[in-house]
């Protein structure tokens, strides 16, 4: 079966870079968040390796902007651009999920809408993430206690909000037998025609009036 390329090796390098971090991120997260369990901190070694690991999750993005700036912003520009179609999808959404009828969705572009209320949250969350932790990393003993509490709230709700869209994400991804061939693109960059037409309609359309 015909199939038809959704993702370049670069970008898919980055998914699963920024996933590997995230994971990072979140367990040495969790055990620092309770530290007060002896000895979920690790003596320490968890808020080493949540440092390195946020460098990682800042660090590769940052240098695939550099090398590939016009994708980066089509990309930002795709997760904040929404329409009625998103609209009527976010309505279908529910029954389609649980085996309603696939007619009853909107075509859709490169990105579906729940796919793109995915990258929102990414973007969101991460930027709270790198100005919070920034803060609480270098200016600890330099701002005062409320103000340094305030940082620490709002990344706790940031990891509260983005764990939660990560695990449906990655619930949908890699179990729902509708989503299978999204886990497939991720790895090996294709999916099939079938599939393209079916979840991405708009946007296979356009690609296919240009060849």
């Amino acid at each position: 079966m015909q199939d038809v390329e959704r993702f370049r090796k670069r970008a898919i390098f980055q998914h699963w870079w920024i996933v590997a971090c995230s994971l990072l991120l979140g367990l040495t997260g969790l055990f620092l968040f309770l530290s007060w369990v002896s000895p979920a901190a690790w003596w320490g070694w968890s808020r080493l390796v949540h440092r390195i690991a946020a460098v990682g999750f800042v660090g590769i993005p940052v240098i695939y902007f550099i090398l590939n700036p016009k994708s980066t912003l089509e990309w930002l520009k795709e997760a904040f651009t929404w329409n009625k179609e998103d609209l009527g999808w976010l309505q279908a959404a529910p029954s389609y999920y649980f085996g309603g009828p696939e007619e009853d969705m909107p075509p859709q572009d490169r990105s579906n809408t729940g796919q793109k209320l995915w990258m929102l949250v990414v973007v969101i969350t991460s930027v709270v993430f790198v100005i919070t932790g920034f803060i609480m990393w270098f200016f600890q003993g330099s701002i005062p206690q409320g103000a340094y509490q305030a940082m620490v709230l709002l990344h706790d709700i940031a990891f509260i909000a983005g764990g939660t869209m990560l695990l449906v994400h990655i619930a949908l991804a890699a179990f729902h037998p509708r989503m299978s061939e999204a886990m497939r693109s991720m790895t090996t960059g294709k999916a099939t025609v079938d599939y393209v037409k079916t979840h991405h309609g708009k946007w296979y359309e356009r690609i296919a009036a240009e060849k």
